[in-house]
């Protein structure tokens, strides 16, 4: 299957004046009056608006270049498969994907090469995949129409305000977490997404059994997922040894990821499962 799925970055850019007058490939800017939209069928700016509280963000929005091939997906495609979090709806996934098979939640793709290499290998399973930032949103919409992908659905917004506002209790089959920001810094850990409150609103969410996927190059980082899972009620580590997890192979590995264990980084992956809901029996019982 994966001989005929192209999923290299999409290339098409606008050839415009460079240095000296010369052509050079670069992303295009549109011309549009203050207020009007940037995408007028794609993706909203603030979906979520002021409709709920301020808090402090895991993400910093990425508003940056978007090329020709991006664009015209994000105009095409986010009317079908676009998904604007803006808190003021449930969510039917059965409606969503046009079926009843799982729904695994990725939250920050990047480019979404990975994420469309995955919904390949795993027709079977739906992906909702969550990120700010446009360029990538266009290009995974753009992958997902390339390679005939059914099973993709990209959404725009705030992964906590999706979780809490817009998903029903026991609605998701797995989560999805890879190379998040590691917020580096001591006085910015708080913006960590892997947090005590972030997994117990997850839990409400995932089913008994959904298996919870996160992946880091942050050594730091990776220590702190490791507590701070292992120690929620809510969760069990697949490792009988309760550590790090190899890679599984539907992970796959990116070219970024690549990149920094050429230079020497350790990559830790860490899985875990939902537990069976305290107040049923489990399984045998």
């Amino acid at each position: 299957m994966s001989e005929s799925l192209n999923f290299a970055p999409e290339d098409h850019q606008v050839a415009v004046g460079g240095p000296g007058g010369r052509p050079s490939g670069v992303s295009i800017r549109h011309s549009r009056a203050k207020g009007e939209p940037r995408f007028p069928d794609g993706p909203r700016a603030d979906p979520a608006g002021s409709h709920f509280e301020r808090r402090i963000r895991s993400f910093q929005p990425r508003r940056s270049r978007v090329t020709a091939g991006q664009a015209d997906a994000l105009q095409r495609l986010w009317p079908q498969w676009g998904l604007d979090i803006d808190g003021q709806r449930t969510v039917d996934l059965a409606e969503l994907f046009g079926n009843t098979r799982p729904v695994v939640l990725e939250i920050g793709f990047g480019m979404g090469e990975a994420t469309a290499q995955m919904a390949a290998h795993d027709p079977g399973t739906n992906i909702l995949a969550v990120d700010v930032h446009t360029p990538g949103q266009g290009n995974l919409l753009n992958l997902a129409d390339r390679n005939g992908l059914t099973n993709v659905r990209v959404g725009n917004g705030d992964a906590i305000i999706l979780l809490r506002e817009m998903l029903r209790p026991d609605s998701l089959d797995g989560l999805r977490v890879y190379f998040p920001d590691p917020w580096p810094k001591k006085r910015h850990h708080k913006r960590r997404l892997i947090q005590p409150e972030f997994l117990t609103l997850a839990a409400t969410r995932l089913k008994p059994g959904a298996l919870v996927h996160c992946a880091t190059d942050w050594e730091p980082y990776a220590e702190q997922m490791l507590e701070v899972l292992a120690a929620h009620p809510d969760f069990e580590n697949t490792q009988t040894d309760g550590g790090y997890a190899p890679r599984p192979d539907f992970r796959p590995l990116t070219r970024f990821e690549g990149q920094g264990l050429d230079k020497g980084h350790v990559v830790n992956d860490l899985l875990f499962r939902r537990a069976q809901h305290r107040d049923q029996p489990s399984a045998g019982d």
